[in-house]
């Protein structure tokens, strides 16, 4: 046996004793670079990942590795500054696993942000782009292994990943603050080496907007549990072979720096009407 639930529960009652057992009612994955919304968050409380049993840590730069509870437009919300990734050497499950810890508190409702290389000529760098949809062409998956049906079942949908109701609303909060919202595809790669320019190309073949290292197992995890999700890309820079330049995480963390004003602001105000 996994004993993943005595795994959940353990870490879940950890984090609920350091922040109060006050309900959640949103979990945000915060990708490279946009861990600062964290920093408004009113009567936040911090905990380091290596605090939190049988949580992985942290080791990319620009990820401070720690949940941070606190306030939020009227909601109580639970952020994760910086993710683990299946690159840094995790298994899917541990990816994974800070999701189902949020479900175990009671969480139902997941934003999933991330830094992405656009795939679609039509963008650039800074744009904002709300993930409509992903493909997922690794074979492995963080449901592979036994199933816990106190979960979710073994075999379960995934037509409305990205929940349609939530997009709707960023779409509305983003023309009403005219912040610019770009939608689309989001295509998972394992990393940690950037995409070739023939990669880039098939993945544009295959429907593909944006591409990425992280936020789809959490999501295939979140939509096992029946949780409602938003996710939101950071276009830092244009994907290989398009503008014929050389790719680096230092751009990633310029350009999330450099939108993170336009982020904030879009991310608190679908916080404020985020129906829970």
């Amino acid at each position: 046996m996994d004993h993943l639930m005595e795994k959940m529960q353990e870490a879940a009652m950890y984090i609920t004793s350091r922040i109060g057992n006050e309900p959640v009612d949103i979990g945000m994955v915060l990708g490279s670079g946009l861990g600062g919304l964290a920093d408004e968050l009113e009567d936040a409380v911090a905990i380091s990942y290596k605090d939190i049993p049988f949580f992985p840590v942290s080791t990319v730069f620009g990820h401070k590795g720690r949940l941070v509870a606190g306030n939020l437009e009227g909601k109580r919300v639970l952020c994760m500054q910086g993710r683990f990734h299946y690159y840094e050497g995790y298994g899917m499950d541990q990816v994974v696993f800070p999701i189902q810890v949020m479900h175990a508190m009671g969480i139902r409702q997941l934003l999933v942000t991330n830094a992405a290389g656009g795939v679609n000529t039509a963008f650039q760098p800074g744009d904002l782009m709300l993930i409509t949809d992903h493909i997922k062409l690794i074979a492995d998956s963080p449901m592979r292994g036994p199933n816990h049906e106190e979960l979710g079942e073994r075999f379960f949908d995934m037509t409305h990943a990205y929940d349609k109701k939530l997009c709707a609303l960023a779409r509305e909060e983003a023309k009403r603050l005219s912040i610019p919202l770009q939608e689309g595809v989001y295509m998972f790669f394992a990393g940690p080496s950037y995409e070739t320019p023939a990669e880039i190309r098939s993945a544009r073949i295959l429907g593909a907007d944006a591409i990425g290292m992280s936020t789809v197992p959490e999501a295939i995890a979140a939509s096992h549990m029946r949780m409602q999700v938003l996710g939101i890309s950071c276009i830092t820079n244009m994907a290989a072979g398009i503008l014929d330049q050389p790719l680096n995480h230092t751009e990633v963390m310029e350009t999330s720096d450099r939108v993170k004003e336009a982020f904030t602001s879009l991310v608190c105000n679908v916080t404020r009407l985020w129906p829970v």
